[in-house]
């Protein structure tokens, strides 16, 4: 596989989640070995650029944030790292004027839909992967993260809350032959009732709603249309784990597993990671042992994701 970013730039519109601000997200095609590159236009050039990356995350309490020495942060990012990854896209602009990505409906399949459109362009370099070359563990009281050697890429996660609407749930998938937009994409956040009010009187989730969230009350799910998969916990605990990895800064050949995971838990395997050069190393898609599998396996086309 090449490294690829999009064809034409795209403009999407939406509220922010936590800071209820209304936002222009701009995605815009970036060329070669640029990587993916948050830009604050309400901010002074030279002071607004953010390289999406692990080592810039500010903030992991209810959304991933990144930063930079300037002060520049841009939160909410996980949903639309995820997209990224889900459709293969190395090198990007990403636009805003305001200090989080708009949540859209909650999920990362109005970033899918909004790739699509703009269409992919494949550059004449060869992607670089991150290959696991042995476990890495962290671990926090019953949250637990894994890193394993794989073939692929492919995650595993396990939840248990005690409110019967979600209880113990677990789901495993690869990202493989469009399997992102078909299983997870439109699996959206949620949260409970009980804890808005606190929230909104600490200044967050100010935007947030039964259109952008799943809202957990005392008696079930408070969304009039209900959940859009029996398990739609889960799945979208997944998909932010997809989103908060792809700031590996290269795509992961491995299998995660989380249990009771959440952003702080994917931030600190990813710390962990890069602090133990024996357990990965680079590796270019276009190297003999890993070519042929990306061919048939890895590579996500428009036709798959909408089949």
């Amino acid at each position: 596989m090449m490294q690829q970013t999009l064809e034409n730039s795209i403009t999407l519109h939406g509220i922010g989640l936590h800071s209820g601000h209304n936002v222009e997200l701009i995605l815009q095609p970036a060329p070669i070995d640029t990587g993916l590159i948050f830009i604050r236009t309400d901010l002074e050039t030279g002071k607004n650029e953010i390289p999406a990356l692990w080592n810039n995350v500010a903030d992991t309490r209810l959304c991933t944030l990144i930063a930079n020495e300037h002060g520049a942060t841009i939160g909410t990012i996980e949903h639309l790292m995820a997209a990224l990854r889900a459709n293969g896209i190395d090198n990007l602009y990403i636009k805003l004027n305001a200090p989080e990505v708009p949540i859209m409906d909650g999920s990362s399949a109005p970033f899918m839909d909004a790739i699509e459109k703009a269409g992919i362009h494949e550059q004449a370099t060869p992607r670089i992967y991150i290959k696991i070359l042995k476990p890495i563990t962290v671990e926090d009281g019953e949250k637990t993260v894994e890193l394993t050697p794989g073939v692929i890429s492919s995650f595993s996660g396990e939840i248990n809350f005690e409110h019967p609407s979600i209880g113990q749930q677990s789901y495993e998938t690869s990202l493989v032959n469009g399997n992102f937009a078909h299983l997870l994409a439109d699996c959206r956040t949620f949260g409970f009732e009980k804890d808005v009010e606190y929230l909104r009187q600490n200044g967050l989730a100010r935007g947030g709603s039964l259109e952008n969230a799943i809202v957990i009350g005392d008696d079930g799910v408070l969304n009039p249309e209900g959940l859009r998969h029996e398990d739609e916990f889960i799945r979208h605990k997944l998909l932010d784990a997809i989103g908060d990895l792809y700031l590996a800064g290269a795509p992961i050949l491995g299998h995660y597993h989380g249990i009771r995971a959440g952003h702080d838990m994917n931030n600190k395997i990813l710390h962990a990671l890069f602090a133990n050069t024996d357990a990965w190393t680079y590796v270019s898609s276009n190297e003999e042992q890993i070519s042929p599998l990306l061919s048939s396996s890895e590579q996500i086309s428009l036709e798959s994701i909408n089949a």
